[in-house]
């Protein structure tokens, strides 16, 4: 309900606000084994409490996998690393 309920109040629900062929849609997979998660009493309560980003295993964006079983799959993330130390060095002051 607050996802294509909202998606109609903004009248987008013809093209989001939930799971059908064709639509847009974010979906992330969370590792529930962590240690910090157990016991788990309560599903929403540790999703809105307990989860943190690093309990993300997989993310798909608009239907296109980003990063699975915690590797990014759209970049290199030493070359990203590479580009990041190169744009710092030039901000360094002199």
């Amino acid at each position: 309900m607050a996802t294509i309920d909202g998606a109609r109040v903004l009248g987008l629900d013809d093209t989001t606000g939930s799971l059908e062929a064709g639509k847009k849609a974010d979906i992330i997979i969370i590792d529930i084994t962590r240690p910090h998660l157990i016991p788990m009493y309560n599903v929403y309560s540790h999703l809105v409490y307990a989860v943190t980003g690093s309990d993300v295993v997989t993310a798909i964006v608009n239907g296109r996998m980003l990063m699975e079983q915690r590797a990014f799959t759209t970049l290199d993330v030493d070359e990203v690393m590479a580009a990041v130390n190169r744009i710092s060095q030039d901000m360094r002051p002199r």
